[in-house]
């Protein structure tokens, strides 16, 4: 009985609750259940002061391994337990396959450097120390793992030879016998499944340490994975290469259309031959069926004199097929007409509406639908934005609120010079309009040298006045402005509706 069990007796002994049957010669114990937690307890304080790394490994058979143990206290011997042979230890004595490695006795280490691993050394390598102040050696124990090749993986699936688009698949992959447990690792051509795949399984065989492992894996058939290869890879330390076990994955799906929307195809020539295609993807291969006019065509058919042949549809590779209407000669009606286009197989249908352009395919870059909207959508907020900022500064409302107020203050606090241009030409405005106003009341108020009415005489009944005006509303409640007066000269004649104004 080794020193790990000797310590475990005598431990179960000494406890009143836990020692039931005394009799030496069967060392029958009668354990409750409930009194394994303070056997593993007291173990745990016996063993506490030892501090062993590492605590498990896996090694091939042929490979090295070093197992340390330390306590806190000068030790004065070493020994260890490999396999079912216990090494007294020696520094500096490094003959054999399990020898001494650390830093000394005096330091607390108890090393094992353990050459050139054997079948037969699988379990626990325990290393006994001295105590510091008992008649009970201390102990640590690792776990040496010598890794043995499991068997070849099994997958196992449903033995239906094909399935259908959404179709729920789910299979099994199996790998046996392997010291420790393989791993499973699930493949689709180069493809890893993360998707779908469920926790591994791991099992002991019966009467030995080997172990098995099996994973499930479950997934939602899809178009693409047609004639794609799944696999389960099994990985091993004890493996120079992984192995696989395959099966390849038919699917069968209805026709489906590469590019969305009506089809153009540019390039052709009147009076020249042209060709009409369409790539769709399909399992099991498409019929194809076009509408010309009136005329109905199925491939591979042609037309009574031969001048619209319906070709056989082209297998591409990995289910894509090229769907053609070969027209002998290119008309004008050719190029007015719309052509549809039919697909379909066993599991559905798919529709194609066709045009022909003579002109030469645009370049840049092709925007779909959705893009088409979203351009629209936004030329049209940017049209509001800028009415809307319009509107508001021609009407002073929202963040130009005020605007006319301040405008018009300045205008009173400006001067009468021509120093204020810009100012000068909006009060233009408004004093032409003003001057409209009071035409026939100005007459009233016009005082005429003598040398413009001899001038006025001279040209035609032309006439010149002056008018003195007021210009603005003084309103504001701040400071009142400095006086200032602005004079209009009115040319006019005696037609009536015909006044010229000028500054």
């Amino acid at each position: 009985m080794n020193s790990f069990e000797d310590n475990l007796l005598e431990l179960i002994r000494s406890h009143p609750t836990l020692y039931r049957n005394k009799d030496k010669k069967h060392k029958s114990l009668i354990l409750k259940e409930n009194c394994w937690k303070e056997i593993a307890k007291s173990l745990n304080k016996k063993r506490q002061n030892v501090e062993i790394t590492p605590i498990k490994a896996v090694r091939r058979i042929g490979d090295e391994l070093i197992v340390l143990c330390k306590v806190p206290y000068q030790i004065d011997s070493c020994r260890m337990i490999v396999g079912t042979t216990s090494y007294r230890l020696i520094p500096g004595n490094q003959e054999g396959d399990v020898v001494y490695s650390g830093q000394g006795l005096t330091t607390g280490e108890c090393g094992a450097h353990i050459k050139n691993i054997r079948e037969d050394w699988n379990g626990n390598v325990t290393c006994v120390l001295p105590p510091q102040s008992s008649n009970i050696e201390v102990t640590g124990t690792m776990r040496l793992l010598v890794a043995r090749a499991p068997g070849d993986p099994h997958l196992i699936s449903p033995p239906q030879p094909q399935f259908k688009e959404e179709d729920i698949f789910s299979a099994q992959c199996v790998v046996p016998n392997g010291r420790p447990a393989a791993k499973i690792l699930w493949f689709l051509d180069d493809e890893q499944l993360l998707e779908g795949v469920h926790q591994p399984v791991v099992t002991d065989e019966p009467g030995s340490d080997l172990q098995t492992v099996s994973q499930n894996i479950t997934r939602t058939i899809r178009a693409d994975d047609n004639n794609r290869m799944l696999a389960c890879r099994a990985e091993h330390e004890a493996l120079d290469q992984p192995r696989e076990a395959k099966r390849q994955l038919i699917v069968h799906y209805p026709p489906k259309r590469l590019e969305s929307g009506p089809i153009t195809v540019f390039g052709l020539k009147l009076g020249a031959e042209g060709k009409l295609n369409v790539t769709v993807r399909s399992n099991p291969p498409p019929t194809a069926v076009w509408m010309v006019g009136d005329i109905r065509i199925t491939a591979p058919h042609s037309t009574d004199n031969g001048a619209i042949t319906a070709l056989e549809p082209l297998h591409l590779g990995n289910g894509h097929y090229n769907v053609s209407l070969h027209l002998a000669r290119i008309t004008k009606e050719d190029v007015e007409r719309t052509y549809y286009l039919q697909v379909f197989n066993d599991l559905g249908r798919e529709e194609f509406t066709l045009r022909m352009s003579t002109m030469d395919e645009p370049a840049g870059v092709e925007l779909d639908t959705g893009a088409i909207v979203g351009i629209v959508v936004a030329v049209l907020v940017l049209l509001i934005a800028v009415f809307l900022g319009v509107f508001a500064f021609a009407t002073d409302r929202w963040c130009f609120a005020g605007r006319g107020r301040e405008l018009a203050k300045n205008s009173g606090e400006s001067s009468d010079t021509e120093s204020a241009a810009g100012a000068g030409r909006s009060r233009l405005a408004a004093l032409g309009a003003r001057v409209r106003a009071v035409i026939p009341r100005a007459k009233d108020r016009v005082q005429a040298t003598d040398a413009h009415d001899a001038e006025s005489q001279s040209e035609e009944k032309k006439g010149v006045i002056y008018a003195e005006l007021a210009l603005g509303d003084q309103t504001s409640a701040d400071k009142p402005p400095p006086p200032s007066t602005e004079y209009a000269e009115i040319v006019y004649t005696d037609q009536p509706g015909q006044k010229e104004v000028k500054e």
